[in-house]
């Protein structure tokens, strides 16, 4: 469910967790909480720091609590005095680079967004609602719409932005992360998942420590040697008990994925397309879309993190007649004949694997061209 005090504060709750986030008294939106259904707010919580060279805003006048640098932020920009990662950067068309977000509005509806084009969570209106909050430029008309799906049953938040350019002129996205999210307090470690070609998504674990660590693909694919998922948890964290946040990224290409702990030991996470080799043009009146983040809090360990996101992959993103039914069994010629095979070996192979109840025989490398080891014939087939 989603609630707001219609001042600006919201809180995304689920079965087991809860989420929040407010606009404050100059229109930043600062985060507030992610973790266990606490059922009041959590703002508190915050502390307000005089930190040294930690620059303050225009409007915030002689204020020197308030800083950009310091503060727990909902979605980080570029040039307007945050010096940590952003999670959105964009060019102006007089070079200006300096995104200095504000609160305009929100919505609430119904059902899970859709993003066009892109895989994404679904849900319908009786399993979901979707938050949209509406930030602005304070010098241009650009907007950037950040939107959430809540998905109370299975704990699950989506994640997903949108860039609109509402100016006159273009402008050029050179970073559009889906989720940032800033976490004020606790002792946390990261788990990362690298690896390579028939190894893949091996567990790396280690302290998030004062710098920026990442784990990402430029590979145009998200690749065997990087996963784009990644765990935030507190030290003591197993399969059974600690807390821990997980996201992973629904998206098949580059993206990059960031952790960095700062001067006041606030953790910030962003996830997203990978910036190098990225630019967009956005004309004006045009909209960019990230893909999806899905996220989800345990307090009972990974076990139940992993539960989280097997169900809502399972049935909330697979779609079609097999969704939640058994799939076919499939037999692969792979192993049995590697490139040597001919229309005798495969048809064997296939009435074997018909009288053991196999459904489906997949034809493997070596089908194609000239193509009877790994030196010939990729690619030069029509």
């Amino acid at each position: 469910m989603i609630y707001t005090d219609n001042k600006g504060f919201f809180r995304l709750s689920t079965e087991n967790t809860e989420y929040q986030m407010k606009a404050d008294k100059y229109g930043v939106l600062e985060h507030v909480w992610y973790g266990k259904k606490v059922g009041e707010d959590m703002s508190y919580l915050l502390n307000y720091t005089d930190v040294g060279f930690s620059g303050n805003p225009y409007d915030a006048e002689n204020e020197r609590t308030y800083s950009l640098n310091t503060l727990p932020l909902e979605y980080a920009c570029e040039g307007a005095g945050d010096y940590r990662i952003s999670a959105v950067s964009v060019v102006h068309r007089n070079g200006s680079k300096v995104l200095d977000l504000r609160y305009k509005g929100y919505s609430i509806s119904k059902g899970k967004y859709s993003i066009k084009g892109l895989p994404a969570v679904y849900a319908d209106e009786t399993e979901a609602e979707t938050l949209e909050i509406t930030l602005c430029d304070t010098a241009t008309e650009t907007e950037v719409i950040l939107r959430y799906g809540v998905i109370e049953k299975y704990d699950i938040i989506t994640r997903n932005t949108v860039i609109r350019n509402n100016n006159g002129t273009p402008i050029k996205i050179e970073k559009a992360s889906s989720l940032c999210i800033d976490i004020p307090q606790g002792n946390w470690e990261w788990i990362n998942f690298y690896g390579r070609h028939a190894l893949e998504r091996i567990p790396e674990r280690k302290p998030v420590f004062n710098e920026i660590q990442e784990s990402s693909s430029k590979r145009g694919t998200s690749s065997h040697q990087q996963n784009p998922s990644v765990i935030i948890c507190s030290p003591d964290c197993d399969e059974t008990k600690g807390e821990c946040i997980g996201a992973f990224f629904v998206y098949s290409g580059s993206f990059k994925t960031q952790v960095q702990l700062d001067e006041l030991e606030q953790v910030r996470l962003t996830m997203g397309l990978n910036p190098e080799l990225f630019e967009w043009t956005l004309e004006s009146g045009e909209e960019f879309e990230t893909p999806e983040a899905v996220m989800t809090y345990s307090s009972n360990g990974f076990s139940k993190m992993s539960y989280n996101f097997h169900k809502i992959i399972r049935e909330h993103i697979c779609r079609g007649k097999y969704e939640l039914s058994e799939r076919p069994v499939l037999i692969n010629n792979w192993e049995a004949t590697y490139f040597s095979f001919d229309e005798e070996k495969i048809l064997n192979i296939a009435e074997q694997a018909s009288e053991l109840g196999v459904d489906m025989l997949v034809l493997d490398d070596g089908w194609f061209g000239k193509r009877d080891d790994d030196n010939s014939g990729l690619g030069d087939w029509f």
